[in-house]
């Protein structure tokens, strides 16, 4: 598959199937409170297409992708309800993007779109870091899943990508994307596939052991055999 689906328009978001597929703890704090420990990753991140699903729906970019779909290449859906929910982080929950107060954290499909909305099970990443750091105490990644970090991600992934009539996706609504693969081949969605695209996904890096236990993603040990070496992180901001 080819994952330019939401980068390259993914338009018609689903806030309704986001809200759905959300973790009900916590609040969205944005991108930057990741970056302070996942430096790596947030730097990655930034190259992906993910970090520029937003660009797609400025005034005439993606002129031909939109005129498949018969969407208007010259109008600005960067404030349309029915399109922003797919190229944020957290449209229509708490603490995640708005298009009155847009958050610049908040712009494009960022660690939180697939992690879960972080203000809980971020504070449990710090305690357990310190605490590893110390004495080389594992926390159980159990904590994490309890406070609301998804480990999953597919359904996070099909909210946006299988929002259209006769994907076979059982949590389709209103409002459809119109990028289906009827509309061209490279809109079909494998999930398998496209975790695996580096064009869509940050880079991964080495765990230094702080978690222990289940959950992980079933992706989990492939990626771990193949990550990079981790890259320190600056000095994490006290909230």
């Amino acid at each position: 598959m080819n994952y330019r689906a939401i980068s390259a328009l993914a338009a018609a978001a689903v806030f309704l199937a986001l809200a759905g597929t959300a973790s009900a703890e916590g609040t969205f704090e944005g991108r930057k409170k990741c970056y302070n420990c996942h430096k790596g990753q947030g730097e990655s991140w930034d190259k992906t297409l993910h970090a520029k699903a937003m660009e797609s729906l400025k005034p005439n970019t993606r002129k031909e992708a939109k005129l498949k779909a018969k969407l208007d290449p010259k109008k600005d859906y960067t404030k349309d309800k029915d399109c922003v929910g797919c190229h944020v982080t957290g449209w229509g929950m708490e603490g995640g993007y708005t298009i009155e107060e847009p958050d610049k954290f908040l712009i494009g499909v960022g660690c939180e779109s697939c992690h879960g909305a972080g203000s809980d099970y971020r504070k449990i990443h710090r305690k357990a870091g310190e605490a590893f750091e110390k004495s080389q105490k594992q926390t159980p990644r159990e904590s994490l899943a309890e406070a609301g970090q998804d480990f999953e991600f597919v359904e996070k992934c099909n909210a946006c990508h299988l929002n259209y009539e006769g994907s076979g996706w059982k949590g389709v609504k209103k409002p459809y994307t119109p990028f289906t693969p009827t509309v061209d081949k490279k809109y079909a969605f494998d999930f398998d596939k496209s975790v695996r695209n580096d064009k869509a996904m940050h880079d991964h890096f080495k765990l230094a052991g702080t978690f222990t236990g289940p959950p992980t993603p079933k992706f989990h040990e492939e990626f771990q055999k193949n990550a990079k070496p981790p890259v320190k992180a600056d000095k994490v901001e006290e909230d």
